[in-house]
């Protein structure tokens, strides 16, 4: 039986003064509350419903609301109705349907008494609203969605929330004294990098467009910054967020055209930066290790494009500079999102200046570290443990817990498991290094890889893959996953990675690899990568598809020597 009850009134000020007086949960006990109308909505939680209800209605951007539903429960308290209300916004926001109105005041994943109780009422309210219309699909659905995976409306870790606060003040500082600092944070894969960089942008934006005398921000961790000081400083600020891979960058506009104050042309390339006209004050840049050096790029517009924006930027083509260059150069301050061991291709920026960028940022102050990991539950030494395996550091074995990781000797019982995985809790995909030729891009009827009598093609589009219709039989490329999650991946290890006994180390077999500018040398900066060089990217390469997973991770290496050096480490699949 449950022990909440959700009650209904008309938006509107007879409707609030008739309901007042009923119950004292009206007026003083803690609820949580829904206003919406046909295409928007906004969560609220207060001790004081009817008085909440009455200064809403004074609101102009209010307005549009018609219905309220209150969520009461006799044995409620603050902190149950904060995390319901966050519970329902994340939802809200993930599944798309309504526009959120609420600002992203930020609350923190806070534990408190009792909490597993109620957060499994959390899933019958959820379902009660359901009934009623506020959802149209399940809860395990909407987690799996991009929209939930990159909203900006998120219950921060602790960690992370420590990491927005102190670049939060130190970007004021900058702002006030007119100082011009670079600010860096660095993250392993699954620290939740680009959902703080998403996160910044829409908690200012609210800061700058908020309306300080009706908006609630009490209860937010961030609430020192809704003040009138802060909003002057951000007062005509432009703002954007640079995203270097075209596949993540299309899901984020997708994630931005859904949320209020935010907009698809705010998500950028690095080329929109470099040829626009006018100049940012701000840039958030995602993935900055996959920002280009001067290289040959996907095109020859692109090609011709990188030398106009240089001679623009800087007078002349000088092949020194990178899109790095141009961030620069086209904005005030800039907030770098970066794992230096996530760069897989040799155009990506060198790691020398990479490095050059994170000990400028420290010795500014303004390097900030992640250290909590969000998407494996593994915890975060599966990340250094994965990394070391791969190159021989790691020589002792070491258990995940309850995390699935198995290898696998037959790839058909690895795909089978995959597919078993997926109808269980969806988002389960199979990935692989780029060592096979892409056959199936120009012959629709090819198959691209043959592996235990089972063939596959790779990804048939570059454009979230991991959603579109038939990619559970296809195989997703590093550069259809990076910055993605999954619950279970897959993991190929093609024959372009190899181990030689002899040594104990991996190789690279340049033969095997066929990612075109994967391998591409760079004549202009006069660039022959030898194979050493190309190891250290293909090994990044298998170290982030090895990191999608966030319940589990299956392995399948094509090479026998290396499947056998993977025993030792990877508990075998039943």
């Amino acid at each position: 039986m449950t022990s909440f009850r959700i009650e209904h009134l008309t938006f509107d000020n007879q409707a609030v003064a008739a309901w007042q007086p009923i119950d004292i949960a009206h007026s003083n006990w803690p609820v949580v509350y829904a206003l919406n109308s046909a295409r928007e909505i906004y969560i609220g939680e207060t001790l004081d419903a009817a008085g909440r209800f009455r200064q809403h209605l004074g609101k102009p951007t209010m307005a549009p609301l018609r219905t309220i539903r209150v969520v009461i429960d006799d044995t409620f308290n603050k902190s149950v109705c904060l995390d319901l209300e966050s519970f329902l916004i994340r939802l809200l926001a993930g599944e798309g349907h309504f526009q959120v109105l609420n600002a992203n005041a930020g609350i923190t994943d806070r534990n408190y008494y009792d909490r597993n109780r109620y957060q499994q009422l959390f899933g019958d309210i959820f379902d009660e609203l359901r009934r009623e219309g506020l959802f149209q699909r399940s809860i395990k659905d909407i987690e799996n969605s991009d929209l939930f995976k990159l909203s900006p409306f998120k219950s921060l870790s602790e960690d992370q929330a420590l990491v927005v606060l102190d670049i939060m003040e130190g970007l004021f500082d900058d702002l006030e004294a007119g100082r011009r600092h670079s600010i860096v944070i660095q993250g392993d894969p699954g620290t939740g990098k680009t959902i703080v960089g998403i996160f910044l942008i829409k908690l200012l934006r609210d800061i700058q467009t908020a309306d300080l005398h009706d908006e609630f921000y009490t209860e937010s961790v961030f609430s020192d910054f809704f003040l009138p000081d802060y909003a002057s400083l951000l007062k005509d600020c432009r703002i954007g967020l640079v995203v270097p891979q075209q596949s993540l960058r299309d899901s984020i506009r997708k994630v931005f055209r859904q949320t209020p104050k935010l907009a698809q042309p705010m998500v950028l390339t690095p080329f929109d930066v470099g040829k626009s006209d006018e100049e940012w004050d701000l840039l958030i840049v995602d993935e900055t290790h996959r920002l280009n050096q001067r290289a040959n790029q996907s095109s020859g517009m692109r090609n011709r494009d990188f030398g106009l924006i240089n001679q623009k930027l800087f007078g002349a083509d000088d092949y020194s500079r990178t899109q790095l260059d141009w961030i620069e150069a086209k904005s005030r301050y800039q907030i770098y999102l970066l794992d230096s061991a996530q760069s897989v291709r040799p155009a990506d920026l060198p790691p020398a200046l990479v490095a050059s960028l994170i000990d400028m940022a420290q010795a500014d102050q303004r390097l900030y570290r992640l250290h909590s990991q969000m998407r494996v539950r593994a915890g975060s030494d599966y990340v250094g443990y994965v990394r070391g395996v791969l190159d021989g550091s790691v020589t002792v074995p070491q258990s995940f817990g309850d995390y699935d990781l198995r290898l696998y000797d037959d790839f058909a019982a690895m795909q089978h498991a995959i597919q078993r995985q997926d109808r269980r809790h969806g988002l389960a995909r199979l990935v692989a290094g780029f060592a096979w030729p892409w056959a199936s891009k120009r012959n629709k009827a090819a198959y691209d890889i043959e592996l235990d009598g089972v063939r596959l093609r790779w990804n048939s589009t570059d454009k979230d893959w991991i959603n579109s219709k038939g990619s559970l039989n296809e195989v997703g490329s590093i550069h259809t996953v990076q910055g993605y999650d999954l619950n279970y991946a897959g993991v190929i290890i093609g024959p372009d990675l190899r181990f030689d006994p002899v040594t104990g180390r991996t190789t690279f077999h340049r033969e095997s690899y066929f990612d075109a500018k994967g391998k591409e040398n760079n004549p202009r900066l006069g660039r022959t990568y030898t194979d050493q060089e190309l190891l250290g990217f293909v090994r990044n390469i298998y170290s982030v598809l090895l990191t999608r997973g966030m319940r589990g991770t299956y392995v399948y290496a094509v090479d026998p020597a290396l499947r056998e050096h993977l025993r030792r480490f990877i508990p075998a699949a039943a």
